[in-house]
């Protein structure tokens, strides 16, 4: 499909991934409303000119609010981890909660395509580089369990309900405005102490990463170039980087030269997948390949987060 002059919605669009899209489809001239409930995300990155609902989406009627019968598509994006939920049942059940929402208002109002943000993490750990279609799918945590389940909800709809459908497994997805994640937790420890800083685990998790710039690329040319009912595309980077590297990284742009302190073990917490690297090459086929590696995406993330952090 084509996303100029579309009407889409944007749920999760005031967090890091669905607010840069948001923008993105704004100066394409679609009109965009975002749906958010701010528990993650930030009213100010909604960009302006898109409509703003605050949204509970394991509320159908808050879903109901959101999704119309005017919309061409709906990118669904919001999604909760295990930082915002410590309860392994409230996390699954919440973003299952959502997507089922979603797409049953969806089937109601007769809006028929969905673009869906998976993760890596529904592969488990898996041989790399992954391909899409590595299985059985064994995810290790409760966060990839709920996006695997998530796309079986999804890939019924698509089956069986006329719902086109695209998904987007997700490597490491970095840039500005990220909160949570590695590069901006070790920014916050160094702006603290430069002398010492944590790091979780040995240090030798190794992932790819993927400037969120890029990712909002991709993801546009995917609904635009790919037209199978489901369409299941990795997103990511050929490169990947250390969690060491990232320090030395994020140390060099502070311009300091810390201790670094490893908590041990080769995963930085439970159902953390230590080494992932995904196959891009269907989505090379395509026509669209990364022009930034994971490296680059890392210290580019880095300076952003520093100018907002420090």
């Amino acid at each position: 499909m084509d996303l100029t002059d579309s009407t889409a919605l944007v749920t999760g669009g005031a967090g890091l991934v669905g607010s840069h899209l948001a923008a993105q489809l704004l100066d394409r001239g679609a009109t965009v409303r975002v749906a958010d409930d701010l528990s993650k995300g930030d009213r100010d990155r909604v960009p302006d000119g898109a409509e703003f609902v605050e949204a509970d989406l394991t509320d159908p009627d808050d879903v109901a609010e959101a999704v119309t019968d005017d919309l061409d598509i709906v990118f669904h994006f919001a999604a909760y981890t295990d930082t915002n939920y410590d309860d392994d049942r409230e996390l699954f059940e919440a973003n299952t909660a959502m997507t089922y929402n979603v797409l049953e208002r969806m089937h109601e109002v007769g809006v028929d395509r969905l673009a869906f943000t998976s993760s890596s993490t529904v592969y488990g750990e898996a041989p790399r580089p992954t391909p899409e279609d590595y299985g059985p799918l064994e995810p290790i945590s409760i966060y990839g369990s709920s996006k695997l389940a998530d796309e079986a909800l999804i890939s019924t709809h698509a089956h069986s309900y006329g719902v086109q459908s695209w998904v987007f497994r997700f490597a490491n997805i970095v840039g500005p405005h990220q909160r949570g994640n590695v590069i901006p937790d070790f920014i916050q420890k160094l702006d603290a102490d430069p002398s010492e800083l944590e790091i979780l685990g040995d240090g030798r998790q190794e992932k790819s990463y993927m400037h969120v710039s890029e990712c909002v690329d991709a993801i546009q040319h995917v609904v635009e170039h790919a037209d199978e009912d489901l369409n299941v595309y990795n997103l990511g980077t050929e490169t990947t980087t250390s969690v060491t590297d990232i320090a030395d990284i994020v140390s060099d742009e502070l311009g300091v030269d810390p201790e670094y302190a490893y908590t041990g073990g080769d995963r930085g917490w439970t159902g953390d997948v230590p080494k992932m690297r995904l196959s891009i090459e269907r989505l090379a086929d395509l026509g669209w390949e990364p022009s930034i590696e994971s490296d680059e995406a890392v210290r580019r993330s880095a300076r952003e987060l520093i100018d907002e952090i420090v």
